[in-house]
This record gives C-alpha cells, sequence and structure tokens, in this order.
C-alpha cells in the first residue's frame, strides 16, 4: 500500500484529491497522513469527506478514517462503476473539486455516468463551473471521453446553494495530447455576474476590463442571477483560441473594490497574453492527472505551487515522469511520460 504524505508542498487538499482519482484509475490502494496539514485549519473538511464518500460510491470501496477533521486516511478501492450518482457538499465548499476527484475514472469507466453535484459553483479557492465548461472539459474531450455540464444554479462563496449535472461518455483509453501553441486569438468576451448585489458593481468591473485589454463594449455583458441563496459577485473573462479556451476569473470579496477585482483578473490576462502560451496556470494543474494517464506536453507560464506539489503526488502514486522546462523568461514547457 502506498503512503502520502498530506504535507508535502503546498499540504493542501489536492494531495488527497489526486491520491484518490489515482487510486481509482488504477486500483492502487493508499494511505494518508497528516491530510491539509499546511492549512490553517487542518484535517478533513465536508467538501474533502464529500470527495472521499464520492470516490468511495462509485468504486465500492473500503475506506477507514472518514470522518471531519481526521488527519488520517485509508482508502482501497473497488472496480468502478458507472451509473447516475448525486453528491452534496452542503456547504459552499467546491463541487466542482467533488468532481476533480471522480472524473478521470469515469471518463474511463465501461458504461455511461450522470453526475448532479451541488455546492460552491463560484468558490474562489476551486476551479469555477464556467472555467471547468469551456476550458478543461473540451481539453478533455480531445483524449477521447465526451463530457457536457450544465449548470442549474450557481452557489456563491459563503452561501453555497449551487447545482450542476456533468453527463460521461466515456472512452477506452485516454489520447495523448500536446498543446504547444494556441494559435489565433478568435474570441473575447468578459461577464459580470451579480447576485443579490448592485449591477454597478459589474458594470464597473467591465470598465476596467475595457480600458486595461481595450476591449470592445460589445464583448461586454452584465448577468444578474435572480435565484441565488446568498450575495455574489464573479468576473469571467474568456479568450478563444483556435486551439485553445482559457477562461480567467475575478471573485468579489467584502471590502475589496470591484476595480481591485477586475484589476487582478486582468493582470492574469496579460500575463497569459504576453508568455504567448496556451495554457494558463490553473489549467496546466488540471491538465496533469490525464496527462499523466496518457502522456503529452503543453506550453503555459511558470507553475504554480499548487501545480508543484501535483506533480509529486503524481510522480509517487504512479511513477509518470513530468518534467517542467523553462524555454523563456515567463514560459515553460511541460512534458508527461506515462510510467
Amino acid at each position: 500500500m502506498i503512503t502520502i504524505d498530506g504535507s508535502i508542498g503546498e499540504g493542501g487538499g489536492q494531495v488527497l484529491r489526486t491520491s484518490l482519482a489515482l487510486s481509482l484509475v488504477t486500483g492502487q490502494p493508499f494511505r494518508i497522513i497528516n491530510i491539509r496539514a499546511g492549512r490553517k485549519q487542518p484535517g478533513l473538511l465536508r467538501q474533502h469527506l464529500t470527495a472521499v464518500r464520492a470516490a468511495t460510491e462509485t468504486s465500492g470501496a473500503t475506506v477507514k478514517g472518514d470522518a471531519i477533521g481526521s488527519h488520517d486516511l485509508v482508502f482501497e478501492p473497488g472496480e468502478v462503476r458507472p451509473g447516475e450518482y448525486q453528491f452534496a457538499v452542503g456547504t459552499a465548499g467546491s463541487a466542482t473539486l467533488v468532481l476533480q476527484t471522480v472524473l478521470p475514472a469515469l471518463a474511463l469507466a465501461a458504461g455511461p455516468s450522470r453526475l448532479t453535484l451541488k455546492g460552491g459553483t463560484q468558490n474562489p479557492w476551486a476551479p469555477p463551473f464556467d472555467f471547468l465548461a469551456k476550458a478543461f472539459l473540451p481539453l478533455l474531450g480531445r483524449m477521447g471521453p465526451q463530457v457536457a455540464a450544465r449548470l442549474v444554479r450557481p452557489g456563491f462563496y459563503p452561501a453555497g446553494g449551487g447545482e450542476f449535472t456533468v453527463d460521461i461518455r466515456p472512452a477506452a483509453h485516454l489520447a495523448p495530447v500536446e498543446l504547444m501553441d494556441r494559435g489565433e486569438i478568435l474570441g473575447r468576451r468578459a461577464r459580470a455576474m451579480v447576485a443579490r448585489l448592485p449591477d454597478h458593481i459589474a458594470e464597473r468591473e467591465l470598465t476596467v476590463v475595457r480600458a486595461k485589454l481595450g476591449w470592445p463594449a460589445e464583448a461586454m455583458a452584465v448577468e444578474r442571477i435572480e435565484e441565488s441563496l446568498g450575495p455574489g459577485n464573479v468576473l469571467v473573462i474568456e479568450v478563444e483560441c483556435e486551439h485553445v479556451t482559457e477562461v480567467f476569473t475575478g471573485f468579489g470579496e467584502l471590502n475589496v473594490r470591484a476595480e481591485s477585482v477586475a484589476a487582478k483578473a486582468v493582470d492574469e490576462v496579460r500575463r497569459w497574453l504576453a508568455a504567448g502560451v496556451p495554457v494558463g496556470p490553473h489549467l496546466a494543474d488540471q491538465l496533469l492527472v490525464p496527462l499523466a494517464l496518457a502522456g503529452g506536453r503543453f506550453r503555459t507560464v511558470r507553475p504554480s505551487r499548487h501545480a508543484e506539489t501535483n506533480i509529486a503526488v503524481i510522480e509517487q502514486f504512479i511513477g509518470a515522469k513530468i518534467t517542467p522546462t523553462q524555454a523563456a523568461r515567463d514560459v515553460w514547457e511541460i512534458e508527461v511520460t506515462r510510467a
């Protein structure tokens, strides 16, 4: 049995989720200790426990230590079982991260699956739904599985209450993918969502996007969310290219000006545009697990500490070789070779 130290790297929940995902795909049992040791409140929180229980339900796994606050967990997977599942975090914790845990295995399962996930869909510490649907899932589709996500209701932090469905048509295997060039830019869009908040917040964010990126007014849109458990504001900036679509997000926060939220998101867009790479830092992190199972390579900006942690777990768990090489000032090539 593999033993994973949950304090590795940044010591967050990604160590657990990546271990669960790879365990489901490979059938390899594992023990994880020091769960989320790098966080202010270590141990399993509700969203992490939901991910564990989702992995357990989809595989008939045997688990020890699956309780709130647990620092030590043993997970022995069974055979992955496609089908219809519902998973609810019960808080504003990220429902997209629960999907991240079971998606690789269900994308390679013996039959199709439909998932209904409830919780946070617009969470500052997780991939938001728009990123999942427009940036990540189309690339996974290029590797073979066809995955369609539909947002039923957004769930903003801290109230949560979001819901989305995911239909998975699996593939027998994942095909390698190379993303070395993003190609020509085909479209640019910025959308500012507000729920139970004044419209002027969204309008001020879009004013910053227009001023700093020089995009036309027709590329801007305010979206008012009528059905929401609580207030929320999210700015979504989308750049569609020939070979990839990237999504950048700014999350409204209490006592943080709308202009500051927009400026931070725009800075991420500018960095990505200036580097000339196809893959941004968050997409790079999401691609590591499927590429570890298939092989491939891509160009991105300097890998984040989150990505470095993910690489360390993947290499320890399945022995895939992941080699980041700096090609220019803020340009890195990441090559993934299957074990």
